[in-house]
């Protein structure tokens, strides 16, 4: 182990200083060691933590949340007026942001309304020439529903934007400073097209953030370099590196000898080692998430609500969470978002019955049982720190009810590939809000915009109450209709709640600037060794 975390090192090193220019190899770099690869480098085509935290120092939206909180604030849109019927959002753009310059591209220009309304109507317009060259769909916006929701987005000069909506929005703004709505160059993407390469949009990013991408070895490590003409404050770390490195034991290894200087979040039971060491501080928050079990609703078994309810109610979480979390840094999820969020339904429980499983799996049809693909999670979460032994336990109280898991699990990308494809039974996921706003937990995960031709979950009242949250401000408005729609979720049964955990990301002691958000996510904009 020690020779192979050497070896690493020394190739590490090689491959860094080889990449660097003499200026940046003067100063020391900032590296991440990740947990998994990115997808790629478009953030409007990827909803998965692990591409959001390599895209967060390239791209930038029109808002922004306030770093440790979920306010919004001004990003390249430096202010914006909605209209009094709340159907349009004009934004008056930063002057002054520049693009990145790289040696596949060279921006002519600022960041101005051209780039905006090119990114907008690429996530409405699937007709248009750059996507229809593209053929790729964008997750991101696809999730929150916004070819429906905006009806029009218009330059009206070369820094303001106008934006026409079909229905009111309560969490429009919110969209804006989301992972998946990064600010494209416009200019960028016509050279793009017309070189007949547009899908280097995903290989080859510019954007207009802190740090500009470098070069990408895959499933080895990204390179930044801070960019020079960055409208906001220049970076004091000249060099940032995200070093891909699955094992977490590796990345604790890696972090303790100063290979990397901070690291992916951690589990609970690696705390008490790393507190021991004086040279690594943790930072933590209760974050804004969720990891649960989806049924492919397309398998007979799983469109039969009694046998979603049998399989929820077999699971022993008193049992799963002494194992899964000892140090009590979680807690059983009930509903689809966690306690902490405005309008979380306090009446609602959970049951462990497996007598009463067993009957139910006889109404439906199945009195002994059947044989179901179990998906466990290959990376590691905070809510879900050990897919296999997670799939193991869970498949012991399957068995008592007469129902027969086979576990199986892929890498990461062929994971969130087959998934998306329905060709699992019941597959672990989870989510993580950035706005910390129900509809964040339920329009893009839970609706029926996203139910992929019944794979997922559909219920029209469920998807009604969602619409009438969206169309109103008044909070306590929402939070009856996210009263009900917990309700209906509960009766329904489309997943299996697991937990809701705090988050620790483990950091060099002299890792300066590097703050943690609600919902556990961070960037490194700011962020230096001192």
């Amino acid at each position: 182990m020690t020779r192979l975390r050497s070896r690493n090192a020394l190739l590490l090193a090689a491959l860094f200083a080889g990449a660097l220019p003499a200026a940046a190899q003067a100063a020391k770099p900032l590296i991440f060691c990740a947990e998994a690869a990115p997808e790629g480098f478009d953030p409007a085509m990827w909803d998965t933590a692990s591409t959001y935290n390599v895209t967060k120092p390239i791209f930038q939206g029109l808002t922004a949340f306030q770093r440790g909180g979920v306010a919004i604030r001004p990003s390249l849109a430096e202010s914006w007026t909605v209209s009094p019927d709340g159907l349009t959002y004009t934004f008056k753009l930063r002057r002054g942001a520049r693009f990145h310059s790289t040696d596949y591209f060279k921006p002519t220009r600022d960041f101005n309304a051209d780039d905006a309304v090119f990114t907008i109507r690429r996530w409405i317009q699937p007709q248009l020439p750059f996507n229809q060259a593209f053929k790729t769909p964008l997750t991101g916006p696809d999730g929150y529903g916004l070819a429906k929701l905006i009806a029009a987005v218009d330059k009206v000069d070369a820094h303001t934007v106008r934006i026409r909506l079909n229905e009111r929005n309560a969490t429009f703004l919110t969209f804006f400073a989301m992972g998946f709505a990064g600010m494209q160059s416009a200019e960028y993407a016509e050279q793009l097209l017309k070189a007949g390469k547009p899908q280097q949009i995903n290989l080859l990013p510019i954007g207009t953030g802190p740090y500009r991408f470098q070069s990408y070895a895959k499933d080895s490590a990204i390179r930044y370099q801070a960019h020079p003409q960055y409208w906001g404050k220049p970076q004091k770390t000249q060099s940032l590196i995200f070093a891909i490195v699955a094992d977490p034991q590796v990345r604790i290894q890696k972090l303790k000898a100063n290979e990397c200087q901070a690291a992916a979040a951690v589990r609970e039971a690696d705390l008490d080692t790393l507190a021991a060491d004086k040279r690594i501080k943790i930072a933590s928050t209760g974050a804004s998430n969720i990891s649960y079990l989806a049924y492919n609703l397309k398998r007979p078994q799983f469109a039969k609500r009694e046998v979603r309810v049998a399989l929820d109610i077999a699971i022993n979480r008193d049992a799963l969470f002494k194992a899964m979390f000892p140090k009590g840094g979680a807690t059983q999820a009930i509903n689809p978002f966690p306690p902490s969020t405005w309008s979380w339904n306090p009446k609602t429980r959970n049951e462990y019955n497996p007598a009463k499983a067993r009957a139910l799996l006889a109404q439906a049809g199945y009195p002994n049982g059947f044989t179901v693909n179990l998906w466990a999670l290959p990376v590691q979460r905070p809510t879900n720190p050990n897919g296999k032994l997670m799939a193991q336990m869970i498949q012991q109280d399957w068995a008592k009810i007469g129902v027969k898991a086979n576990i199986q699990s892929y890498e990461w990308g062929e994971y969130l590939k087959r998934a998306a494809a329905g060709e699992h039974d019941v597959y672990m996921s989870g989510l993580t809000s950035n706005s910390g706003d129900p509809d964040d937990f339920l329009w893009n995960a839970l609706s029926c915009s996203v139910s992929k031709d019944g794979q997922r979950f559909c219920d029209a009242e469920f998807d009604r109450l969602l619409q009438l949250g969206r169309q109103t401000t008044d909070q306590k408005k929402r939070t009856q209709y996210y009263l009900k729609a917990q309700d209906i979720f509960k009766r329904e049964r489309p997943w299996i709640t697991i937990a809701h955990s705090r988050i620790y990301i483990p950091l060099r002691a002299n890792v300066q600037g590097f703050i943690m958000n609600p919902n556990g996510s961070f960037d490194f904009e700011d962020v230096w060794l001192k």
